[in-house]
């Protein structure tokens, strides 16, 4: 008998770490992780949430080189149909944001430091030792934009064993890539350093029937460099630098009347959009279990964007965008125990300083709108853990928040504008056995408020945070023979001061808390060994978001959907690993249809796309082949921006790769 060892396995997606021969006294089971989204290290099976784990192994042989790509294959997690590189708004469990509210959702950390909106959204995961998606508000923790989940990017340490893994690709549509990570021990025991990168070029899908060729071409630069320094047994000290850039032609959008994936545009469109992050990560043992961390960052995203909106040889409409996002951000964290129990303390503080710029011309004439935009955030936040008598375990969160924002408009007078906050999280566990649990959890959670940039023509007005309460009940553990991995969860969310996009006036549209509404859902996720070589994974994502208040002039939006939130999503998936070496697997991921708008007049259908891959490993090298969408599906959002745009889906894509691993 052989046994597999998946070190890291999500929950809920296609299985990338093969099985390993061992004597025939060792079991087959799955082992556990310990996970870190919750700010406290646990078992991933002893964390009373929702959560998807993706180790290194998944995203190198599936392959996922992309967010997108990652979380159509975890429950109740997709993202708005936007077609441009650089930005993605998350929707999770029926919640999502406007981009020009310039917050999300959901919380995305990289090593611990804070994306807080959709710009800049973004991660080729190239050198990432695993992703843990944390479902459920988090704002107990993690403070605003945390009101649906936190989505958790850890990058390899380099240590003092010498690493190195060389990729090479070719797909369909002229697809080349190149990527590498790298890290060595410079001082044996005390510095180290690691690189990693990638580069992808791909021809677009979009005929171009004015230049000729396609119309949206894609290139992309990623780059990671790490300097650690551990000078005793007590330090361990991180510097990180990390770059993103797009050079890309338009957008992936078309008319609604034209050609099917074609555009006519005589204005040639360009994404040149770029991000870069600084940051310091610093671990400190105190004596005893006293740990101390703190992790200072420095990001910078500027979105650049030209693109055409009326798809035609004249120049009548066009947008374009040039945007400067600043955020500096300062965590300290001071955890330990006290008996049975375990408790962490920390304090947050933030800065962003924001510049923009948009233009849009339109028939009548180009208008302009520029202004400054920012804030500062502080914040003081604990945990407790702690084992109640018998099978019981009680946790305990809270955080208070203090955000200050502020608007500086050109040709309107300055504005500011603050809010306090307290989101508690209370959670009460009880062990069925060694290896499973049942809890129930209440939590809050917030969006951030903030000011309608573009609305100079009604004072550009603020509007307030938006509000959560989150009652959850789930199972989760793993059976006797420890070959089968569950979690289910239950959810009831009440949203209040819901920002939604209303018409305040004709021709005049702009963020207000003017709804509220109701999430219920279910998460499901499965992991199972069938045998010696089969692994099957499933995910099953059930969600019901409708308004419970909503007018927008004599429209009435009650019981409407919350737009780009699906009922439904939903991965199966199927893996075969040989002693030979060679591996073959197969997926199924669903996503329910979405509409564009709160009238629920446009929409994407719903759609299912079929994946496969394989793979041969040979001493240290790999070769693989993939097949992304095997059936060729459409599923075009057709009419984003109020009915002008469609956003096309991708094709079919076909490709191989080579890698060399040390």
């Amino acid at each position: 008998m052989a046994r597999t060892t998946l070190v890291g396995v999500f929950t809920g997606l296609v299985v990338a770490g093969g099985i390993t021969p061992t004597s025939a006294s060792e079991r087959l089971v799955l082992e556990d992780t310990v996970v870190a989204s919750d700010k406290l290290e646990q078992a991933r099976d002893q964390l009373p949430a929702s959560l998807s784990v993706i180790d290194a192994r998944t995203l190198q042989s599936t392959p996922v080189d992309s967010l997108e790509q990652l979380v159509r294959r975890t429950p109740g997690f997709t993202f708005q149909p936007f077609g441009q590189s650089g930005t993605q708004l998350p929707v999770v469990r029926g919640l999502t944001s406007n981009a020009t509210a310039f917050s999300n959702s959901l919380l995305m950390l990289v090593d611990g430091v804070p994306v807080l909106r959709g710009q800049g959204f973004d991660n080729d995961l190239v050198g990432v030792e695993r992703v843990e998606i944390l479902r459920g508000p988090q704002s107990a923790l993690y403070g605003r934009n945390a009101e649906a989940g936190v989505l958790s990017v850890f990058t390899r340490q380099p240590g003092d064993a010498d690493y190195a893994r060389v990729e090479t690709g070719l797909g369909s549509r002229d697809k080349r890539l190149v990527g590498a990570d790298l890290s060595t021990a410079l001082i044996e025991g005390t510095l180290y350093a690691g690189a990693a990168g990638q580069w992808t070029s791909q021809d677009g899908y979009l005929d171009d029937d004015f230049a000729g060729g396609q119309a949206d071409d894609r290139e992309r630069q990623s780059g990671r460099l790490t300097l650690r320094w551990t000078p005793d047994a007590l330090t361990d000290a991180t510097l990180r630098y990390s770059t993103l850039k797009y050079r890309d032609q338009a957008a992936q959008w078309g008319s609604r009347t034209g050609r099917d994936r074609a555009v006519n545009s005589g204005l040639a469109g360009r994404n040149h959009s770029s991000g870069d992050t600084w940051s310091l990560d610093l671990h400190r043992q105190l004596g005893g279990d006293l740990e101390l961390r703190s992790i200072t960052a420095r990001s910078v995203f500027d979105d650049r964007l030209r693109q055409d909106t009326d798809f035609q040889p004249s120049d009548l409409m066009h947008l374009a965008r040039d945007y400067h996002f600043e955020t500096l951000s300062q965590e300290l964290r001071l955890s330990g125990s006290h008996g049975q129990g375990r408790w962490l303390l920390g304090a947050y503080a933030d800065r962003e300083d924001h510049d923009l710029d948009y233009q849009q011309k339109l028939p009548m004439g180009l208008s302009r709108t520029q202004a400054g935009l920012g804030g500062n955030t502080a914040a003081l936040f604990g945990q407790w853990l702690q084992p109640l008598s018998g099978a019981w375990s009680l946790t305990l969160g809270g955080r208070y928040e203090y955000a200050r924002a502020w608007i500086d408009p050109a040709g309107n007078r300055n504005q500011s504008d603050s809010w306090q906050h307290f989101t508690p999280k209370v959670a009460l566990q009880y062990a069925l056995s060694d290896d499973a649990q049942a809890y129930v959890s209440y939590s809050q959670g917030m969006r951030a408020g903030g000011f309608n940039a573009f609305a100079s023509s009604a004072g550009n007005p603020a509007y307030d945070p938006e509000q959560v309460r989150s009652l959850e009940v789930g199972l989760k553990g793993l059976t006797a023979d420890q070959r089968l991995r569950y979690s289910a969860a239950l959810y009831r969310m009440q949203v209040r001061d819901m920002q939604v996009q209303q018409l305040v006036q004709q021709g005049l549209v702009y963020i207000t808390n003017a709804a509220a509404a109701t999430s219920t859902g279910l998460d499901l996720d499965l992991e199972y060994l069938l045998g010696e070589r089969w692994t099957l994974t499933a995910a099953l994502g059930l969600n019901r978001t409708r308004f419970e208040r909503f007018r927008e002039g004599s429209n009435d939006y009650e019981d409407n959907r919350n737009p780009f939130a699906p009922d439904f999503t939903g991965h199966l998936g199927l893996r075969y690993d040989a002693d030979a070496g060679w591996y073959v697997q197969g997926a199924l991921s669903a996503v329910g249809k979405v509409y564009l708008d709160a009238a629920n007049t446009y929409r994407r259908p719903g759609y299912g796309l079929v994946d496969l891959s394989a793979g041969y490993r040979f001493g240290q090298y790999t070769v693989s082949t993939y097949v992304d969408n095997l059936l060729d599906k459409r599923y075009d959002a057709q009419g984003l921006l109020n009915g002008a745009v469609t956003v096309y889906s991708p094709p079919r894509e076909v490709g191989m790769r080579v890698s060399f691993e040390l």
